[in-house]
């Protein structure tokens, strides 16, 4: 009985750290917008997916973040967005966000943030192998959402195969 308290206490703090709105999240900070140059049109848009991501509504920050990429699709922190949105929004996004995520990390080895979420995604889809890899990374990259990342992969899976809910 003690262990599936604790279990259920990863699992709610995991629900606290990915859902709570008053939690600060890292994958979803604002650019600035290069004035003048020809990204900047791409950052403006890439905030608006920023600002709708923060208020949880994961579809309209999606398609923002895909008007983003439409315009500069080196811009990393857009598909690490749009990742995040995707995996939001169900499992039947999670190979998609996945794509992104890898996409990200390609364009910027050291954002720290597609790793925690990546991370994330592996941890619910039972891949605990490449979750384990990720906070490994970053380990190196942020030690504070090594933290957080330990955690999630520690509180598993739930028997009917998702996270704690988070996505289903």
């Amino acid at each position: 009985m003690q262990r599936k308290r604790w279990g259920i206490g990863v699992l709610f703090g995991a629900a606290v750290l990915l859902l709570n709105p008053g939690v600060k999240a890292d994958e979803s900070d604002p650019l600035p917008a290069p004035k003048g140059m020809p990204q900047e049109r791409a950052v403006s848009v890439y905030n608006v997916g920023v600002t709708l991501l923060r208020d949880k509504h994961y579809a309209a920050a999606q398609e923002q973040f895909e008007q983003a990429l439409a315009l500069d699709e080196a811009l990393a922190e857009a598909h690490n967005n749009l990742a995040f949105s995707l995996r939001m929004q169900g499992k039947h996004h999670f190979e998609r966000a996945l794509q992104h995520y890898n996409r990200a990390l390609e364009l910027k080895p050291d954002l720290a943030q597609a790793y925690m979420y990546r991370g994330v995604l592996f941890t619910s889809m039972g891949d605990y192998a490449s979750a384990r890899t990720d906070h490994a990374k970053l380990l190196v990259l942020d030690q504070e959402l090594a933290a957080k990342l330990e955690r999630i992969i520690a509180g598993g899976r739930d028997d009917d195969g998702g996270l704690a809910g988070l996505y289903d």
